[in-house]
Parts: structure tokens; C-alpha cells; sequence
């Protein structure tokens, strides 16, 4: 139980490292972490809204290939220098949920996602359902953003959390809560981009943010379409 393998594994720990990648992995962190002004943009600057016309199932359908790109594909186009932290700090490390600390336009932010996968990775990823421990580690990556005083942004792509009995014997609903008002409490900027199935309590613990942002052919809802019908 001593071993880095077993904390990293049981979410007690951000990351493991070869000897010789610490000394640049720390210079990655101190640089990012250097204070910043924050850059802003006047409301006139934004792009027009525009507004889809497909019907309302086509775009469900839409919202829920398999080919759409997922967090990770945006985190890893849009950032520079994504550091991944993992792990609940209590019972381990939901692989539904990635995030870090990032620089975009050389401001240092957070970033958190609802990774479903691709291919046969989705099965590893739960397909976007976050248990607690996602939850947890998105609420840990908040308060560490509110710290610090960085800009939180998220890309939210789920069906909703998972609502198996071992999700709900760990307390998924109360890490639900407590993730959405972590959110809340984050002074600096915070952004949510609905990427895809923004489905209930489980999309909106990573999205009461500043702005809510939405690709054309996404869905944001209270519950799943099924579980409304």
C-alpha cells in the first residue's frame, strides 16, 4: 500500500515520473503557474449567434456519434502545456473525467472534461458517465482553480453520471452538489462548452459557469429524452 502504483491507482496521487522528466515537468508547472493579468474581450468582439435548423431528434442523433471529438481532442488542440492531474484524493481516479492545468493564449487555466472515448476506450471511459470519484476530482480541480485565482473552463459530453448502485452507495448525488457549488465559488472566469450530450445533474455539475457556451448540433437537458418519455 506504500508503493506510488497503489496511490496513483487509488486517486491519492496527480502523477507518476521518470526520474529524469521531473526537473522539466516542474518547470512546466512554475511557469504556468506564474501569475497572470487577465485577458478580455469586449462583448462586441464575440461571434454572432446561429441558430440550427435540422429537426430536434436529428440533432439528438447528432449529439451522440460515436465520431463526435470528445474533451480530450479539444484539450489537446486548443492548449499548450496541458499538465493532467488525476485522482479524488480519497477513493480513486474516474478515467469519465480528465483535467489539469493548461495555458491558452498564455493564460494559465483549468480544464475539465467529460471524456467518453473513442473506439475501445469508450468501455474504459465509462462513455462519458461520471461515478463520484469524477466528480470529486473535478470539485478538487475547482477549489484548486479558486486558490489560485485561474480561469475554469469545461467541455461537457455525458448521457448523465452514473446512476449504478455502486455510484450511488458512494454518494454520487452528493458529489454532484458539491461540484456544482465548487464551481460556483471560482472568482475567476469560468466557461462551459456543451460539446455534445449535455445530459442531466451530471452535465450541470461542470457547467454552472460565467457563460455556457453550445456547438450547433448539441443537447443540454434536464434529463435524457428516454428518461423524460
Amino acid at each position: 500500500s506504500h508503493h506510488a502504483e497503489f496511490l496513483i491507482e487509488h486517486g491519492m496521487i496527480d502523477a507518476l515520473l521518470p526520474r529524469p522528466d521531473s526537473r522539466a515537468q516542474l518547470a512546466r508547472l512554475l511557469k504556468l503557474l506564474t501569475p497572470r493579468e487577465f485577458a478580455s474581450v469586449a462583448p462586441e468582439e464575440l461571434p454572432a449567434l446561429n441558430a440550427g435548423t435540422r429537426p430536434v431528434w436529428q440533432i439528438v442523433e447528432l449529439a451522440r456519434r460515436d465520431d463526435r471529438p470528445t474533451a480530450l481532442d479539444y484539450i489537446q488542440n486548443i492548449f499548450a502545456d496541458f499538465v493532467e492531474l488525476r485522482g479524488d484524493r480519497f477513493f480513486g481516479d474516474d478515467p469519465a473525467v480528465i483535467g489539469g492545468i493548461a495555458s491558452l493564449n498564455a493564460q494559465t487555466v483549468v480544464v475539465i472534461g467529460l471524456e467518453r472515448g473513442h473506439g475501445g476506450a469508450r468501455a474504459q471511459r465509462h462513455f462519458g458517465r461520471a461515478e463520484p470519484e469524477g466528480y470529486r476530482k473535478a470539485q478538487r480541480l475547482m477549489r484548486f482553480a479558486a486558490h489560485l485565482n485561474l480561469p475554469v473552463i469545461t467541455f461537457v459530453d455525458t448521457p448523465g453520471a452514473n446512476p449504478s448502485y455502486e455510484s450511488e452507495k458512494r454518494g454520487v448525488a452528493m458529489s454532484i452538489a458539491h461540484c456544482l457549488a465548487a464551481m460556483l465559488d471560482v472568482n475567476a472566469p469560468s466557461v462551459a462548452v456543451i460539446i455534445g450530450e449535455g445530459g442531466s445533474g451530471g452535465a450541470l455539475a461542470l457547467a454552472a459557469a460565467d457563460r455556457v457556451l453550445m456547438q450547433e448540433n448539441a443537447i443540454y437537458s434536464v434529463i435524457s429524452p428516454e428518461g423524460a418519455s
